[in-house]
Parts: C-alpha cells; sequence; structure tokens
C-alpha cells in the first residue's frame, strides 16, 4: 500500500517514514504543499498523511484543491492546530480524521487503518475475499485448512495490493507501486518471487496469474 506523507519538519518527517516502513507501507515523502499537489496528480496513492502548517501552500489549500478534482483518497490530518475551527475545517473540507501532534506512532497506524476500513466499507479490521484472510494488524494471513502463516514485509503489501481490489487485475507495476517508495530499489522478478512466496505458505489457488497482464485473487462469491 502506497501512502504520500507531506510533512515539512525533518525529524517527524523522518520517525514517521521509517515507522510506516517497518509497518509494511510503500511512503513517499514531500516537504510542502506545491510539491504535494504536484505529486498527487502524477502518482496514485492509497492514502495521504497531511500536516497543516506547510510552506509554499497551507494544508488546507492543499486539502481543498485535492477534494476539488474529486479525488476520494483517504486523507488524514497530522497537526499541531488544536483549536476547534482547524478541526472542524479540515473534516468539512474532506479530511477523513484529524489527529493531533505529538502523537504516538501506534495510534497513527490504527487510525489509519480505521480510515482504510471506512473507505473500503467494510467494519471489519481484516481482510478478505472469502479464501484468503489478511490481518493487517499481526500480518498474518489464513486460507481455511491451513495454519494461518505469517508474512514478509513486501509479500504483505502485495497481497494487500490484491485484497483491497479482488477481482481486479493488477500489472506488475501497479504491484511495484505499491510495494516500493521512491528511492528504493525495484528487485528483478520481485512481484514473481513474492507471489511464489505466498503460494508456497497459502496455497496455489490463491493467487491467479492472467496471462500478459498481471495478477489477481478472486471475488467473494
Amino acid at each position: 500500500m502506497r501512502v504520500l506523507l507531506v510533512e515539512d519538519d525533518p525529524m517527524i518527517g523522518a520517525a514517521v517514514q521509517a515507522a510506516l516502513k517497518d509497518a509494511s507501507y510503500a511512503t513517499d515523502w514531500v516537504r510542502d504543499g506545491l510539491s504535494a499537489l504536484t505529486t498527487v496528480r502524477t502518482q496514485h496513492y492509497d492514502l495521504i498523511l497531511l500536516d497543516l502548517g506547510l510552506p509554499g501552500r497551507d494544508g488546507l489549500e492543499v486539502l481543498t484543491s485535492i477534494r476539488a478534482t474529486g479525488d476520494p483518497v483517504p486523507l488524514l490530518i497530522l497537526t499541531a492546530r488544536d483549536a476547534l475551527d482547524a478541526r472542524l475545517q479540515g473534516l468539512d473540507g474532506g479530511a477523513d480524521d484529524y489527529l493531533l501532534k505529538p502523537f504516538d506512532m501506534a495510534e497513527l497506524l490504527a487510525r489509519m487503518r480505521a480510515v482504510l476500513r471506512r473507505k473500503g466499507g467494510t467494519g471489519s479490521p481484516a481482510l478478505t475475499n472469502g479464501m484468503v484472510t489478511l490481518d493487517p494488524v499481526t500480518k498474518m494471513a489464513s486460507v481455511p485448512d491451513r495454519e494461518s502463516a505469517a508474512l514478509s514485509a513486501r509479500e504483505f503489501s502485495l497481497l494487500q495490493a490484491l485484497l483491497i481490489r479482488p477481482g481486479a487485475i493488477l500489472s506488475r507495476r501497479e504491484l511495484e507501486d505499491r510495494i516500493y517508495g521512491w528511492g528504493e530499489e525495484v528487485e528483478s522478478n520481485a512481484v514473481e518471487f513474492l507471489i511464489h512466496g505466498l503460494r508456497r505458505k497459502l496455497g496455489t489457488d490463491v493467487i491467479r496469474n492472467v496471462r500478459g497482464l498481471g495478477w489477481m485473487v478472486s471475488k467473494p462469491t
């Protein structure tokens, strides 16, 4: 899953980016409002973490511009602005949640999962298509008649990307976009290697190859 972090404080940005990477999120980090808008126009993101006190363009302006295009990307505000008016502006302007600094990373990760659940139309923390179930908290996957399997960070990211859109075919490029952030070297045949590992742990029928197009998991029946 790919996240855009918009944060001008270098210490906070570096800490959040490292924590998100440890939690299996491919994270791109920009430091001003104008860069955020340019990046959103050129790259798909599954979630945006947006500071409000940004150089170049204020975070509320960035939020307004994103929503004005009709982009429904899940968006969570991270800010030190604790006044009620600022919170109301953010939420009424289209933010899905609002977290005050300083915050604990465990709470941020939990709020991210909650926002993604709501956007996905499910109240359950687990992702499932009826055949395979993925727990985003424990990073464990399970299928009927097998023991639950622990996944590596990139195995988790790939399976999560497929389970968010069951029935959709994701190309190699789309899967790589969910696995790797800026500056990370894309390893040769990484997608095939990860899928091989997932099939070994969960069964060969869990992920289908659509020749010449990509990979998919089946829709719930």
